[in-house]
């Protein structure tokens, strides 16, 4: 008959309660987060998402800001007869269309979500502040393109302007709508309130009407000022030069190049901005 000491019986009873209890800890411990997506896929998710959602709701809207703009350059044709005066109306009217939407309704989307609640959602997704706003604002400036293209067309023909080279579209729209749209959603969402962030992107869109589409010339001394802090101005200016017969094209390239400069810097402060919106 072999006696078993107590020390091992009191052993192997602790083993059995020890190896439980460390298995309920693992199942208590919290599951690892999945890495952060990055950048670019989650700038192409939050664009074809934002594409879809606004598809429906902006295009009568865009309807609207083409036919405002097409209507004031018939307005001005009885005061303008050609020249720069012509040109300047022309580009100013083609991009305010980039201006109400990329600012207007950006500022009014953002103030919104700020008001309801709904950056919430998008805190809640894995996905890089910065691709959440370059997003939204690629989508609402893609709604301009149609718009600005056939606002600066019919200017042409109005004005008796050259076609030959609208092609700079394809860099005056985006870079004039990242500076516009960043402008746009800093304003949403850094304004206290929706009222607020749709009365500051009302007025961004009657400055961008004023100080864009009436010539330079024609403005008193101050205003000219702050025509140089708009952003859309270099865009305006950019698309004014190219329908002289001979365009100056190291102007036009550094003015496009300012316009891409104030892009990038209100594209920064409206990530910011939405960092700070989305923590508190």
């Amino acid at each position: 008959m072999s006696i078993v000491p107590a020390e091992a019986v009191g052993g192997k009873s602790r083993t059995v309660p020890d190896a439980r209890a460390a298995t309920d800890r693992a199942d208590r411990a919290p599951a690892a987060l999945a890495p952060r997506a990055r950048l670019l896929p989650s700038l192409a998710a939050v664009y074809r998402a934002q594409l879809s959602r606004a598809r429906v709701a902006r295009i009568p809207l865009l309807f609207v800001a083409t036919f405002q703009s097409v209507g004031i350059m018939i307005l001005m044709r009885g005061v303008v007869d050609g020249g720069a005066e012509a040109r300047a109306v022309v580009a100013g009217s083609s991009v305010l269309v980039v201006a109400f939407v990329a600012l207007n309704l950006l500022a009014q989307y953002f103030g919104q979500l700020r008001a309801t609640g709904g950056l919430d959602h998008y805190a809640t997704l894995p996905v890089p502040p910065a691709a959440v706003v370059l997003g939204a604002a690629g989508a609402y400036a893609s709604f301009t393109v149609p718009g600005t293209a056939v606002t600066a067309v019919t200017g042409s023909l109005l004005f008796d302007l050259p076609l030959t080279h609208l092609w700079v579209l394809v860099a005056v729209i985006p870079l004039s709508g990242a500076a516009l749209a960043g402008l746009g959603a800093a304003l949403g969402l850094l304004a206290p309130r929706q009222e607020l962030a749709t009365l500051f992107g009302q007025l961004g869109m009657s400055a961008a009407l004023l100080l864009g589409v009436l010539p330079a010339d024609r403005l008193p001394g101050p205003f000219t000022y702050a025509r140089d802090l708009l952003p859309s101005t270099y865009g305006v200016e950019a698309l004014a030069r190219t329908f002289d017969r001979h365009p100056d094209w190291p102007t036009v390239v550094l003015d496009l190049a300012v316009c891409a400069a104030v892009g990038v810097v209100s594209l920064a402060v409206a990530t910011w901005a939405y960092r700070r919106a989305a923590v508190r």
